[in-house]
């Protein structure tokens, strides 16, 4: 749980500083440690394992606190070194300050401020929103892979190099990360600079389902190990795309809040049934667990163009509607509460 709310809050704490374009990138710089960790973890791992102890603590236990010991150690420099906001932050002068709420009050649709006083009805405007809706769903199912990743990732190497040693089994398991890592820097980079988000998202399911495939229909070692590789292209891609995605999707920074904290909910509801994906049973070739990696980025596919089907058609009805006619006799307060359904807002795709 702290976890989850973490790390909705860090995602909150971009959506405030950076336009909607420039959200997916940054949120990538912070989405790529989860592969990085996964490499690192691996690496980190091995070496641990060749001590002979650490304190009164021996063997798997020592992985717990050698790393726990340095997750609070940056988490203590964090507390005093993150700002949440623009206008709290000690190293920009003031014509810095209003250099950035100015960018951001420039995307804003029937309000002007950038932190708004919260209410149920923009809480309701973040939760209650299509695009915010399907994204969410399409974050649950990357996250089945994601976390399933996480979770097996050591497992299904050792299926596939069942001879190796443990620690050699561990290192087996960063080459893909890597590859992980780079991919989401690139994707995103790509959505920050055509301010698109959902087409990546879309293409992003491609290369993994190519990878399950290759795991359902090949027993072979090499073959596998390929397809350890061509599922990291795409696999991780969704954590930084999603977030932007929801984020881009409503105006206020109240419902952009509740967006994006289903989308971080929904995710978590993927990693719980990512747990249940790999079952012993089903070993050496995990067909239940590939199978279902391979429904659930069919889904992704098929969500995503369904979104954007729906997005351009619904932009398109947005653009023959008078604005100054039905926001007429609205007060400033109605008007802010409108959110995502503001005549003149249209959808980020």
């Amino acid at each position: 749980m702290f976890v989850t709310i973490q790390a909705q809050w860090l995602i909150h704490c971009r959506s405030r500083w950076y336009t909607r374009s420039e959200l997916s990138f940054r949120i990538a710089l912070y989405v790529v440690m989860a592969p990085l960790a996964g490499a690192f973890g691996g690496l980190l791992a091995s070496a641990i394992l060749r001590l002979d102890s650490f304190g009164s603590t021996h063997t798997w236990k020592m992985i717990f606190a050698i790393e726990g010991i340095i997750t609070i150690g940056l988490a203590l420099i964090s507390f005093f070194t993150l700002t949440d906001r623009p206008d709290t932050a000690r190293w920009l002068t003031e014509r810095e300050k209003e250099i950035v709420l100015h960018r951001l009050r420039s995307e804003r649709i029937g309000t002007t401020e950038v932190l708004d006083k919260m209410s149920t009805a923009k809480v309701l405007r973040g939760m209650v929103n299509p695009i915010v809706l399907g994204t969410s769903w399409v974050f649950l199912l990357a996250c089945i892979t994601v976390q399933g990743l996480a979770f097996f990732a050591p497992t299904i190497i050792r299926t596939i190099y069942p001879n190796a040693t443990v620690i050699r089994q561990q290192l087996l398991t960063v080459p893909p990360y890597i590859v992980g890592a780079v991919t989401i820097l690139a994707v995103n980079f790509a959505s920050w600079k055509t301010d698109k988000r959902n087409i990546y998202m879309f293409f992003s399911a491609i290369p993994v389902m190519i990878g399950y495939i290759m795991f359902l229909a090949s027993t072979n070692s090499q073959v596998r190990y390929a397809a350890t590789f061509i599922i990291a292209l795409g696999a991780f891609n969704s954590g930084a795309l999603c977030n932007a995605q929801v984020a881009a999707n409503v105006v206020s920074d109240t419902a952009r809040s509740s967006a994006i904290g289903v989308n971080v909910m929904a995710g978590n509801i993927g990693g719980l049934i990512a747990t249940w994906a790999f079952l012993p049973f089903d070993r050496p070739n995990y067909r239940i667990g590939n199978g279902l990696n391979l429904a659930a980025q069919s889904l992704i596919l098929i969500t995503c163009a369904g979104m954007a089907l729906w997005m351009r058609a619904d932009n398109k009805r947005r653009k023959q509607r008078d604005v100054e006619v039905e926001i007429e006799g609205l007060s400033h307060a109605a008007i802010e509460k409108l959110d995502w359904r503001h005549p003149g807002f249209e959808w980020r795709p």
